[in-house]
């Protein structure tokens, strides 16, 4: 009965996780989209902006398809005059190439809200804001009424795709939103700062962890097994 108990806990615990974490994380773009009450109008420099790309608006959002799969993805969003106050976390949305945050009393943009949005191209913000990684992250930087423009994310790689002296050596560097980079071993590399040659030994690792994890499970029911029948 012990036994069974314990199994039934860690089921649960299980079901608990899939049930309460990975929904929020996928439903981080329906909630970006829905934050604020009404739909992006078609007037709206996200709506104009939807219609030249042949998206579709639901909510505060742009969609399209994906040019690799049948899959949605946000291109733009629009969460202009939402009462915003601070803007922290949109990695969510991370596939938007517009974002439009103006006339919000915006006080604290957190430096990494933007990280990961490589196809970012096109910001509004309101005028004393600035630009996500700083203006000098953007091609262009400009001013219409009460807004700041930022336009044409810059790469942070001396040569995106290529061997960079920003990354360690025998490493790539890539792009990862504005101010950002990400670096990732070239070739063969692998490792601690791409250090290790060779491929990963993905053979001899997972077979060890699933002997392991054989081995430990076994010695789990024999143990609750034991207290089952003691009681």
């Amino acid at each position: 009965m012990s036994a069974y108990c314990s199994w039934s806990k860690a089921a649960f615990l299980i079901f608990i996780f899939h049930f309460c974490f990975r929904p929020s994380y996928e439903m981080n773009e329906v909630q970006a989209c829905t934050f604020c009450g009404g739909s992006s109008l078609n007037g709206s420099e996200v709506g104009q902006f939807c219609t030249l790309s042949a998206g579709r608006i639901s909510g505060r959002c742009c969609w399209t398809h994906d040019n690799t799969s049948e899959r949605e993805r946000i291109i733009g969003l629009d969460l202009s005059n939402c009462s915003l106050t601070c803007v922290d976390d949109l990695k969510g949305v991370s596939t938007a190439v517009m974002i439009d945050l103006s006339m919000n009393p915006i006080v604290n943009m957190s430096d990494t809200a933007f990280q990961g949005f490589s196809d970012l191209n096109y910001v509004i913000l309101p005028h004393d804001i600035a630009c996500p990684g700083g203006n000098a992250s953007w091609e262009k930087v400009a001013f219409k009424e009460e807004t700041r423009v930022c336009e044409g994310q810059k790469s942070m790689c001396n040569q995106t795709g290529q061997l960079s002296m920003t990354c360690p050596e025998n490493s790539l560097c890539a792009p990862y939103g504005p101010g950002f980079y990400q670096c990732s071993c070239a070739g063969n590399y692998r490792g601690y700062k791409c250090l290790r040659e060779g491929e990963f030994p993905a053979v001899q690792v997972f077979s060890g962890l699933a002997a392991a994890t054989v081995v430990i499970s076994i010695i789990l029911w024999v143990t609750q097994r034991r207290k089952a029948k003691s009681l």
